[in-house]
C-alpha cells in the first residue's frame, strides 16, 4: 500500500473509526443531502492515513436496503419469521426468559457475545447476564480469535495486551519475527507500520506454510507445515542458546524459569527440526541471527500460531524466544499478538468472558467480585461462578441440564464456530433464540426474535484497538426508523425483567460506570474518559488517573505483571495436531481469511464491489496436488471431512503447500468451510483448532 495523503475532510465531517479490525482506522464521515455517507481515510498513528477496500466500502451497509429495520418473530414453532413491533419483540423475549429461569434456574438462558461490541456493550451485556439473568453462560467469540495469546500472556507477564507498545516501534526495529498472520490481505494499512520498518533498513521474517502477499515482502520467508510452529520456535531457541546468542543479563535480571526452557528445548537440534517442520536449517540459523543481531527487534504472532489445540503453548514458545533475547519490556523491542476482531482487546477485558468481570478481573477473585458487585450494587454471592467457554457454551444449547434459551449479539456462530454442523443443530435445538444483528444472518434465520440494532455510525462509544488504545466512536446520525442500540435494548429488556435502574441506554453513562468497575483493576480505565479520548486521539490503557500522560503506551519498562516483577519462562512440549491426514482423510486443510471479507462475511457479502472481487468461496491447492485428485483451475471441487461436506471453486495456485489445503472462512451454506473443522480445544485457552483438520478431496 503506498503512503498516500489521506484525502481532505468536509468541514462537517465527523471523526470517527472503521467497523472492522483491530486496527481501527481512522475515518471521516460525512453525508450529502440525498443521505449518502461518504467515507475519507482520517490520519492516525495506528493507520498512518490509510483503509483498506473494506473500509472504504463499509458505509455502503447503512443503507436500509441492506439491513434488518424491524423486528422479527416466528409466532409458532416452524413458522416463518415475521414483522413485529418492537413491544411485541421485546414482551416475548422476556415472557420466555422467564418462563425458562422458572423451570430450569437461572442458567437456563445464556448469553453470546461478540469482539465487535463496543467497551460499553460488552460491559452492560456482562453485567446483563450475571445480574439480570443470574447466569453463568456468558462467553463470546473472541475465544474463537485471540484467547490462546491472552492465555500465553498472562502466564508468561502476568498481564495480556495484544501490544503492550504502540504500532510506531515497528518502524525502528531491525528485525521483526511475524508468525501466523497475513496483514498485507487482512489488516492492509498495517503494512505502512512495515514498509517504514524495511525502508530504514529492518529485515522482515515471515512464518507462514502459505506464500502469502505479506510473504512476498519478507526478507526471509520460513514455511513451516500446519501445526509446526510450537517445534520451529523452540528449535529457533535452541539456536540462540547454542550460538551464544541469548541476553544472559536480562535473562538473569527480568526473568524466571530459563533453566527448565532451556533443558527442554535442547532435544529441538536444527536438523530434529528440519524433519518435523521442513524450514531449512540454514533458514533457522538465519532467522535467529537476523533478531539476535538487532539493536531493536519484535516477536509477533496471530491467529496461525493461536488457532490450533495447543495455540497457547505454541505462543508460549515464542515468547520463551524473546525472554530469551531481551526483548519484552525493553524500549523499541518487545512481544505483541496482533488482535483481529474490531474490539477484541476491549471485548475481552469488560465483562463478556465466561471468566472474567470488567476491569480485566478474574471472576473467581473474591476481591474482585467484591469490587465489582459493590459497583453494581448487588450482593458478592449473586455474581455466579465462571462458566464454559464458547464452544462448550455452544455444544450444550438444548442438551440436557443445558441452557435451553440463548441471546445472540454481534456474533454469527452459524458460521464462525467449529464444527458448525454440531453448532446448528444444538441452536436448532433450543426453545428460545434471539439474536440482535444488523442483518439477517444465518444464524438470525434460525431465530425465534431477531431484534434489528445500530450500527457504527449511528451510535457513540468506544473501542480498544491491538494496541491497547481506547479510542472513540462518533454518531454520524441516528439509526433508521425501526432501529435501536444494543443498549437500547439491554436497557428495554432488564427494565422487563424487573430491573429498573442501573442499565442506562447513553453510551457515556455506561462508561463512566466501566471506568468505575475497572478501577484498581490490570485494564484500569478510570482515568480515560471521552473528552481524553478526543483530545489525545485515543488513550493507553492502564490509566489510573486522568493525570496520566496519554495512560501506558509501552507495558514492562520497569516490571513486569507478575507479584515479583519478573516474567516467566514456560517449558512447553510438542505435540501432534489433533488431526492427522490418513488413508480416508488424507490431505490437510487449513483456513483463514481473505482480502475482500470479514469475518463470516455477514456484512461484506452484501457490499457489491466486495462481492464482485470475491463472489464464491475457494479452495487453494497445488497443481500437483490437483492433478492427482482430476481437479482443474477454475472448476468444482468438494471437500469432505469427518463432520461434513463443502463445495468450493479450485484455485490452483504453484506456491501452495504441496500436502494443505486453504480455504477461507467468510460463506455460509455448502460454503461453510467450518462444516469440516472441528473443536479439538486447547487446554489452557479453550481455542478450538481452526487451523488444520483432515479431508479428501473430490471432483464434481
Amino acid at each position: 500500500m503506498r503512503d498516500d495523503p489521506p484525502e481532505p475532510a468536509a468541514p462537517e465531517a465527523v471523526p470517527t473509526h472503521c467497523p472492522y479490525c483491530a486496527l481501527q482506522c481512522g475515518m471521516w464521515l460525512d453525508q450529502d443531502a440525498s443521505g449518502t455517507v461518504h467515507v475519507r481515510p482520517r490520519d492516525l498513528p495506528p493507520n498512518r492515513g490509510g483503509l483498506c477496500a473494506k473500509g472504504r466500502t463499509a458505509a455502503e451497509l447503512l443503507s436500509p436496503a441492506h439491513r434488518l429495520t424491524t423486528p422479527l418473530v416466528r409466532r409458532a414453532p416452524g413458522a416463518p419469521l415475521e414483522p413485529a413491533t418492537w413491544n411485541e419483540a421485546l414482551a416475548r423475549v422476556a415472557e420466555r426468559i422467564v418462563a425458562l429461569r422458572r423451570d430450569d434456574g437461572p442458567d437456563a438462558v445464556a448469553v453470546f457475545g461478540g469482539g465487535g461490541l463496543t467497551n460499553e456493550k460488552a460491559y452492560l451485556l456482562g453485567k446483563f447476564a450475571r445480574t439480570v439473568l443470574g447466569t453463568s453462560r456468558i462467553d463470546y467469540n473472541g475465544r474463537f480469535c485471540m484467547s490462546s495469546a491472552a492465555a500465553a500472556g498472562t502466564r508468561a507477564f502476568g498481564l495480556d495486551r495484544g501490544l503492550p507498545f504502540p504500532l510506531e516501534d515497528l518502524e525502528g526495529a531491525g528485525a521483526v519475527l511475524l508468525v501466523g498472520a497475513n496483514p498485507a490481505e487482512t489488516m492492509p494499512p498495517f503494512m505502512r507500520h512495515l514498509h517504514r520498518q524495511r525502508e530504514a533498513g529492518g529485515a522482515l521474517v515471515v512464518v507462514d506454510p502459505r506464500r502469502t502477499a505479506t510473504a512476498e515482502e519478507a526478507t526471509l520467508h520460513l514455511r513451516p507445515r500446519v501445526g509446526t510452529d510450537l517445534a520451529l520456535a523452540c528449535g529457533l531457541l535452541h539456536l540462540a542458546v547454542a550460538e551464544g546468542l541469548t541476553d544472559d543479563a536480562y535473562i538473569a535480571r527480568r526473568t524466571t524459569g530459563f533453566r527448565q526452557v532451556r533443558d527442554a528445548v535442547a532435544e529441538f537440534w536444527p536438523e530434529r527440526v528440519e524433519r518435523i517442520t521442513g524450514v531449512p536449517v540454514a533458514d533457522q540459523r538465519r532467522a535467529v541471527r537476523l533478531l539476535a543481531a538487532a539493536e531493536r527487534a519484535v516477536v509477533l504472532t496471530a491467529r496461525g500460531a493461536e488457532q490450533h489445540s495447543k495455540g497457547t503453548d505454541t505462543v508460549t514458545a515464542f515468547i520463551n524466544l524473546a525472554l530469551a533475547l531481551g526483548l519484552p519490556g525493553t524500549p523499541g523491542s518487545g512481544y505483541g499478538c496482533l488482535t483481529g476482531q474490531g474490539n477484541g482487546q476491549g471485548g475481552r477485558e469488560h465483562g463478556q468472558k465466561a471468566d472474567q468481570l470488567p476491569g480485566y478481573r478474574r471472576l473467581d477473585d473474591p476481591a474482585a467480585r467484591a469490587h465489582v458487585a459493590a459497583v453494581w450494587g448487588v450482593p458478592e454471592h449473586t455474581l455466579p461462578a465462571p462458566g464454559p467457554s464458547a464452544f462448550e457454551l455452544l455444544d450444550s444449547l438444548g442438551t440436557e441440564g443445558g441452557p435451553g434459551g440463548l441471546l445472540v449479539l454481534g456474533s454469527n456462530p452459524v458460521v464462525s464456530a467449529p464444527h458448525a454442523g454440531r453448532v446448528t443443530d444444538r441452536l436448532r435445538a433450543l426453545d428460545l433464540l434471539v439474536v440482535a444483528d444488523v442483518v439477517l444472518s444465518e444464524t438470525a434465520r434460525l431465530a425465534d426474535i431477531v431484534l434489528p440494532v445500530a450500527q457504527w455510525a449511528e451510535e457513540d462509544g468506544t473501542m480498544t484497538n491491538l494496541e491497547g488504545r481506547v479510542i472513540r466512536r462518533h454518531r454520524l446520525r441516528p439509526p433508521p426508523p425501526g432501529v435501536r442500540t444494543d443498549l437500547e435494548v439491554l436497557a428495554a429488556l432488564s427494565r422487563l425483567l424487573g430491573h429498573d435502574r442501573g442499565f442506562p441506554s447513553d453510551p457515556h453513562a455506561v462508561f463512566t460506570e466501566l471506568r468505575e468497575a475497572s478501577r484498581g483493576g490490570p485494564a484500569d480505565y478510570s482515568g480515560i474518559s471521552y473528552e481524553r479520548i478526543d483530545a489525545e486521539h485515543g488513550v493507553f490503557w492502564p490509566c489510573p488517573s486522568q493525570e496520566d500522560a496519554a495512560g501506558t503506551p509501552r507495558m514492562f519498562t520497569e516490571a513486569f505483571a507478575h507479584p515479583d516483577g519478573r516474567a516467566r519462562f514456560v517449558p512447553v512440549e510438542d505435540r501432534p495436531l489433533a488431526e492427522e491426514p490418513d488413508d480416508a482423510y488424507p490431505v490437510l486443510l487449513t483456513t483463514g481469511r481473505s482480502a475482500a471479507h470479514y469475518q463470516s462475511g455477514a456484512q461484506t457479502r452484501r457490499v457489491t464491489s466486495l462481492t464482485a472481487r470475491e463472489p464464491e468461496v475457494y479452495a487453494e491447492i497445488h497443481p500437483d496436488l490437483a492433478a492427482r485428485h482430476g481437479l482443474t483451475d477454475g472448476g468444482p471441487v468438494r471437500l469432505v471431512s469427518r463432520r461434513g461436506t463443502v463445495r468450493a471453486v479450485t484455485r490452483v495456485v504453484p506456491a501452495a503447500p504441496l500436502d494443505t489445503v486453504f480455504v477461507p472462512f467468510h460463506w455460509g451454506g455448502e460454503g461453510r468451510v467450518n462444516s469440516l473443522t472441528h473443536a479439538a480445544l486447547d487446554p489452557v485457552s479453550r481455542m478450538p483448532e481452526f487451523k488444520a483438520c483432515a479431508v479428501r478431496l473430490e471432483p464434481l
